[in-house]
């Protein structure tokens, strides 16, 4: 039962989401990052700025998403962003979520529900607005991007090569990000720059 209630959301949430991959534009192939100015969960004001020279990776999470949660539950996401914050990337989870939405969480509840799943960002950004979102043009959770030293989008897309909600196919899929993190940690060019990306569409008020 279990397994059929997964596939079942599966089914729904890709039709839900996937026809809007052909229509996303996010910014790639190494366009410069979109500045931002947002407050994290704990009321601090975070730039792009602030890390200028380092490699910065943005995280759109939701605390609703299956495809999200999924990516949780397998370990997979808190495994990254360790080995990303071990080799000095920059981790910015993002909640793009309007306070009308079901899913909204006050900056509070944020913290507790990003310790409650064991993630391990550099900050997580509180973008009620929205503002940052639809400047990076993110679509869906999770939607990953990936900010060079140089201040260039080097990867927009996926976080792995197969959309699931469930954890057991997380664990077997490639993960698109890391390989892009590898490739510029060891002083290459991004071998895949940008890519679909799939999951549950960002709750924007409009």
């Amino acid at each position: 039962m279990k397994r059929r209630e997964t596939l079942l959301a599966m089914s729904i949430l890709a039709a839900i989401s996937l026809p809007h991959l052909a229509n996303a534009t996010p910014a790639a192939q190494e366009t410069t990052a979109p500045p931002f100015a947002v407050d994290d969960a704990t009321g601090k004001r975070r730039t792009l700025d602030e890390f200028k020279g380092k490699i910065v990776v943005l995280e759109w999470t939701s605390p609703s998403c299956p495809f999200v949660r999924a990516q949780y539950a397998s370990g997979k996401m808190q495994e990254l962003q360790g080995w990303a914050k071990e080799r000095g990337v920059v981790w910015l989870s993002v909640l793009s979520t309007h306070p009308a939405r079901g899913d909204y969480l006050t900056p509070q509840k944020a913290l507790a529900f990003n310790r409650e799943r064991k993630a391990q960002p550099t900050a997580l950004l509180m973008d009620s607005t929205g503002h940052m979102g639809q400047a990076y043009g993110a679509r869906n959770t999770p939607h990953m991007f990936v900010i060079n030293s140089a201040g260039l989008i080097a990867y927009a897309g996926a976080i792995d090569t197969q959309p699931t909600v469930d954890e057991s196919v997380v664990l077997k899929s490639q993960n698109l990000v890391r390989a892009a993190l590898e490739d510029l940690l060891s002083g290459k060019g991004v071998a895949k720059p940008r890519t679909a990306p799939y999951g549950c569409l960002v709750g924007y008020s409009a």
